[in-house]
């Protein structure tokens, strides 16, 4: 008697016959009493190559006493199967009633060779698919990378792709794997549309999410192709938006998306149920325990009455109310927000309700994904570690940190269960990515012409998450090099330590008759005292020189045996004509001004100086922000060491508001002061201002200027400045908005006063007055000794300079431009206009 049973394709099906034939359920092997008394070392193997006959025989489980019963013969066949080593596996029954396992070896894979790809690599490919070069081939797995290759060129935005494997039979067993694939062209998002949004326009909502529609320009970039995952994240980005701006009630029903044929891409559509807007009505806390008082916490909340109902403003309030009950030694404290809607009045009251939590610990931290970055860089953007109570609001910052570290693709942090029920088990997530930088960038601005820069830069250096960057400057009136490097945990405090080597050259041009060499080294430590407020202390020590053509310095002439040098002031002095006389043809090309001429004689200057800044920052988004406040204060005090002594205070403020129709609302107010602390100060040390003060002037364009006919009349700068400016940005609603146009229309107001520099200068060739003299010399003659009559002639007065003017915007592929039309309302009598500029760059 004899049976045989064959599975294929992981098909079981069995056919035994004992004389007669006997309908058995499916899934079932018979053996005979016979083969029940097999033992594993009894089993036959053939058909097998490379697979050891032990390796085989180890799949079946013998029972109680070492014997073979039908349960382990079926789990064998079954498990034999599962391998994917083989292509066909039977059981037999051989002679004597010996059991025999027959089995048909799957090939090995000799290569694996992609056609057809041209926009995504061999290796990328290589590295996803399951199938490899010298492993087992099995059709059940080409077929899952079939669609893993497919699924990878949807990802990209290819949904036309092909995919077709090819098995090419070799000797010995082995085949080849070719994948062919016809790419098919990009499948973008066509339209973005939303339903239900009556607060917030369709134009503002698509600066809110990821995706983006097709455009021209979309070759530049990626955003506008289909993702499902991307579009799914834009929802909670929309909602997330909407419950910032008081829509307590906001629902992001759904993002249906449709294939259209007939523009070959996705139509996307989100549909939003918005509910009421509402305000703060009330804010109160509450707690449970007895020895806390819960209006300690009112000075933690960011929560106002009256003000919109903000999530964030609550939920950051939560986190920074339960550290600080955890430093107040509540270390299980559980702060919960609660709000009660009032329907009518559109007002939520706030409850933010402090109890005791479960006393939980944290067991471990286990850190998974981080190829790379070491396990110490991760560890340190916790505030908390092993053995402490876990508090879920120190896990959410510590997530955000490493989200905000820029060194992962995805972060996540989740908790398991430890070893009691008192402990729980940190479990990090990552996915790392690349954060090296390799860039060349151009750009051109009406200031500095042409200007060309290569760089590079690492943002995790060594996985010990350092930063270090160099580049090189080259343009057509500026050029240099510079080095940074920060380590972000000085000594494993959270304390940046900053190092900058720099060497920057200005040319001359047609702003500025001298040019400047400046060769410097900063170190800096910054620290960040709160979300929203930033410090930094610094030391810089820079020498810089002054270059000047030889044509511009060359009016200390010898006429006979004494020396002159005729007043800068005056083309003719007694009918003499300076710019022709013999001897005097020095000015006919022109003559740098006294404080230029006087820097280029001391040579080289050393400044040294101690400072620090000090930045409060809630702007939404620092990039293109739309609401928010950014001031910026810095002080620098010179005299450390070196050739020059001064104090400069500076002040920056920025204030954004949304207005109605997707305007945006700026208020610039800027301001600094120069103060002398000891020796005279420097030209070069004071303020100078253009249109980074009032748009429609000239770089160098405003304040005190000298005012020698013949010479260059040089800007020389001012100790004070001043400056307001007030700008409406708005999008071109004709436009879409992946274009990334914006109009503005702005006012300026500012000045700029108060030169001390040098007026006069005593040296063997250059006569001296007190400055703005008016004195003539009464004769000019060859034998004439110095005069006095060259004091520095310049204009300080203090009008203020005012302008309007509008400007474009452009958030393009080729890197931010802006281009800007404005004209002068006031402005000084000698002031230097210039009513158009442009500036921006790129990097490809």
């Amino acid at each position: 008697m004899k049976f045989g049973l064959r599975l294929r394709g992981g098909l079981l099906a069995a056919l035994i016959m004992f004389g007669a034939p006997v309908v058995a359920p499916v899934g079932a092997i018979f053996v005979s009493s016979s083969a029940l008394a097999q033992t594993v070392q009894s089993i036959s193997v053939e058909g097998n190559r490379r697979v050891e006959v032990e390796t085989i025989r180890s799949y079946f489980k013998p029972g109680p006493g070492g014997r073979l019963d039908q349960g382990a013969i079926d789990d064998g066949l079954k498990a034999l199967i599962e391998t994917g080593l083989f292509q066909d596996v039977k059981i037999n029954r051989g002679a004597g009633g010996q059991i025999v396992v027959s089995v048909v070896e799957n090939p090995v894979i000799g290569r694996i060779a992609f056609e057809g790809n041209k926009k995504i690599k061999d290796e990328q490919l290589t590295a996803e698919v399951q199938s490899k070069a010298r492993g087992t081939f099995s059709r059940a797995m080409v077929q899952s990378d079939t669609l893993r290759i497919a699924e990878i060129y949807r990802r990209s935005g290819r949904y036309d792709v092909r995919v077709t494997p090819e098995v090419i039979e070799q000797p010995n067993n082995r085949v080849d794997l070719v994948f062919t694939v016809e790419e098919g062209a990009k499948t973008g998002v066509k339209s973005i549309e939303f339903v239900g949004n009556n607060a917030f326009s369709s134009y503002r909502l698509r600066d809110i999410i990821k995706t983006h529609e097709s455009n021209l320009l979309s070759f530049l970039a990626s955003n506008d192709i289909y993702d499902p995952d991307r579009v799914e994240a834009d929802r909670d980005l929309i909602r997330r938006f909407y419950l910032k701006n008081g829509f307590a009630d906001v629902q992001v029903v759904a993002a249906l998306t449709e294939y259209d044929p007939d523009k070959k891409g996705f139509l996307v559509t989100f549909k939003i149920e918005e509910g009421q807007q509402y305000r703060v009505g009330s804010v109160d806390f509450r707690t449970s325990i007895a020895s806390f008082d819960p209006t300690s916490m009112r000075n933690f909340s960011r929560v106002n009455v009256g003000s919109l109902y903000n999530v964030e403003s609550v939920e950051k309030s939560v986190e920074d109310m339960q550290i600080e009950a955890s430093r107040r030694g509540f270390a299980f404290a559980v702060v919960r927000p609660g709000g009660d809607r009032n329907f009518d009045a559109h007002t939520v009251s706030v409850v933010f309700n402090i109890d005791e939590g479960p006393r939980t610990y944290i067991e471990r931290i286990n850190i998974r994904g981080n190829t790379r970055t070491r396990d110490y860089v991760i560890r340190r953007e916790f505030d908390l570690s092993e053995g402490d109570a876990y508090n879920r609001a120190l896990v959410d910052r510590a997530e955000r940190r490493l989200k905000n570290l820029d060194y992962f693709k995805t972060v996540k942090i989740t908790t398991e269960p430890g070893s009691s029920s008192d402990r729980v088990v940190l479990i990090v997530d990552l996915e790392e990515k690349s954060t090296g930088d390799f860039s060349i960038s151009g750009g051109y601005s009406t200031t500095d012409g042409a200007l060309a820069e290569v760089s590079v830069s690492e943002r995790n250096l060594l996985g010990r998450g350092l930063f270090a960057k160099a580049s090189v400057t080259y343009g057509q009136y500026a050029r240099g090099y510079s080095l940074s490097f920060v380590e972000p945990y000085l000594l494993d405090y959270r304390v940046a330590l900053g190092l900058d080597f720099y060497q920057r050259t200005q040319l001359s041009n047609s702003y500025i008759s001298y040019g400047t060499k400046t060769l410097g080294f900063s170190p800096r430590l910054g620290f960040s005292l709160r979300e929203d407020l930033a410090l930094q202390l610094r030391y810089s020590v820079y020498q810089q020189e002054i270059t000047l053509p030889y044509y511009l310095a060359n009016c200390n002439n010898v006429l006979g045996s004494s020396a002159f040098n005729p007043s800068p002031a005056f083309a003719n002095l007694n009918g003499i004509d300076l710019s022709s006389t013999s001897g005097l043809g020095c000015y006919s090309d022109g003559e740098a001004s006294l404080p230029v001429r006087k820097e280029l004689a001391n040579g080289k200057t050393l400044t040294s100086a101690l400072g620090y800044s000090l930045t409060y920052n809630t702007l939404d988004n620092n990039k293109n922000p739309t609401d928010g406040l950014i001031v910026d204060f810095k002080q620098d005090f010179a005299g450390v060491g070196g050739d020059v002594t001064y104090l400069k205070t500076v002040a920056d403020a920025k204030y954004y508001q949304s207005l109605v129709s997707d305007l945006v609302g700026l208020i610039h107010l800027q301001g600094g002061i120069l103060t002398k602390v000891g020796s005279d100060l420097r030209m070069l040390d004071h303020f100078q201002m253009g249109p980074n003060l009032v748009r429609g002037f000239a770089p160098n364009g405003i304040g005190p200027r000298d005012l020698n006919p013949f010479g260059t009349q040089d800007a020389l700068g001012g100790t004070k400045y001043w400056g307001a400016s007030l700008e409406l940005q708005m999008p071109f609603w004709f436009l879409p908005k992946e274009v990334g146009l914006k109009g503005a229309v702005y006012a300026d107001a500012g000045g700029l006063y108060d030169y001390q520099g040098p007026t006069t200068w005593s040296v063997t060739n250059e006569m001296t007055t007190p400055k703005n003299s008016n004195c003539i010399p009464s004769t000019i003659t060859p034998a004439a000794t110095p005069g006095t009559c060259t004091g520095l002639v310049y204009d300080d007065s203090k009008v203020i300079r005012s302008s309007v003017g509008v400007g474009l915007i452009w958030a393009s592929p080729f890197g931010p431009l802006r281009f800007d039309y404005a004209v002068p309302l006031t402005k000084g009598k000698n002031d230097r206009t210039q009513e158009f500029r442009f500036g921006g760059g790129t990097t490809f």
